[in-house]
């Protein structure tokens, strides 16, 4: 190479360097501005499940307290499907400008153990910005099955191995998890039937066509009440406001059973971290309102907590070890 070629391909770096370094220059310029703007108008706050469910009912508490204290509207869009996943896949894809935030459940760190491959990456995808609440579920039956106590459901399951079912809101839900982990833990085999959500399990044990659920402790609250349904354990380690006189599975016999499903709020990878801050606090905020950690506690019947973004990303990466392991244990089929 001569001397004039090797002059030139010089002054083709150099402008090429001083163009990277201009283009970072200015975004990082921009990044401040856009920061100290946002938000300058609405919101989207997406989640993966049907109108008038639990994540629904969730984000239209927060959309409240959030709008209030960004100053802006913030615009519910459910898009239900594979168990929360097209949600999640929209939110990894959308522009990470604080415009697209999204509400996922324990939902979202079951699916990054059962499935084989999915259009993000459960964790890396995404800015975590908070969790918001932890609720606990109940196993429950029929007033008048024969089992009125965890440790005789155990029992009976022993001695009829494989004949005992209970019922969920679904494959892969923490419900069915639930199941499969008490199954590990107390050394029996139930049946696992999935139904098309809780409403419907709840209908099928009344009417006997199974003896045995996992659900919600919202939805059962009121049968357990009436006394057509018999809370046999919640799936927390302690008991539940909710359900005080229904044992925890820990206290039942089933020593260390923790079962807690949870929503948190997250963000597109790579959102400024200065809005990540700012969606953070007015999460924090709105979550030590009076009024919206009551609104939650009853939609959930659970306990409402904040947390950093990197308590929100280790509790997902450890869900995702636990159901990993609960799905190769239990031989279920991963999708």
């Amino acid at each position: 190479m001569n001397a004039t070629a090797r002059n030139s391909d010089r002054r083709r770096f150099v402008r090429r360097l001083f163009a990277m370094l201009l283009a970072g220059a200015i975004a990082a310029s921009v990044a401040p501005a856009m920061a100290d703007d946002y938000p300058s108008r609405p919101i989207r706050l997406l989640h993966g499940f049907a109108a008038g469910g639990a994540a629904d009912t969730m984000s239209r508490i927060m959309a409240n307290g959030l709008s209030k204290r960004l100053g802006q509207p913030i615009i519910i869009e459910a898009k239900p499907g594979s168990g929360g996943n097209l949600a999640a896949g929209v939110i990894a894809k959308a522009e990470p400008d604080g415009y697209t935030i999204g509400l996922v459940t324990g939902a979202h760190a079951i699916s990054g153990a059962l499935y084989k491959s999915l259009p993000y990456e459960s964790v890396d995808s995404f800015e975590m910005i908070s969790t918001m609440v932890y609720y606990a579920l109940v196993v429950a039956v029929r007033a008048d099955f024969e089992a009125k106590s965890l440790q005789e459901l155990i029992a009976l399951a022993k001695a009829k191995p494989g004949n005992l079912s209970f019922g969920s809101v679904g494959f892969g839900s923490t419900h069915h998890l639930a199941g499969e982990l008490l199954d590990m833990m107390a050394g029996i085999k139930m049946v696992h039937v999935p139904y098309r959500g809780d409403s419907l399990t709840v209908t099928a044990l009344l009417a006997g066509d199974i003896p045995l659920i996992i659900g919600t402790t919202v939805l059962l609250a009121p049968q357990i009440e009436s006394g057509a349904v018999r809370g046999l354990a919640v799936t927390s380690p302690t008991r539940t406001p909710l359900l005080p006189n229904v044992p925890s599975a820990d206290e039942a016999g089933v020593k260390g059973y923790d079962v807690r499903t949870w929503a948190g709020l997250l963000a597109p990878k790579g959102t400024p971290a200065a809005i990540v801050k700012r969606l953070h606090t007015a999460v924090r905020e709105t979550l030590a309102d009076p009024e919206t950690k009551a609104a939650l506690e009853k939609a959930t019947g659970g306990d409402v907590q904040a947390s950093t973004a990197e308590e929100m990303r280790a509790l997902i990466q450890s869900e995702i070890k636990k159901w990993a392991d609960v799905i190769e244990a239990a031989k279920i089929p991963r999708l």
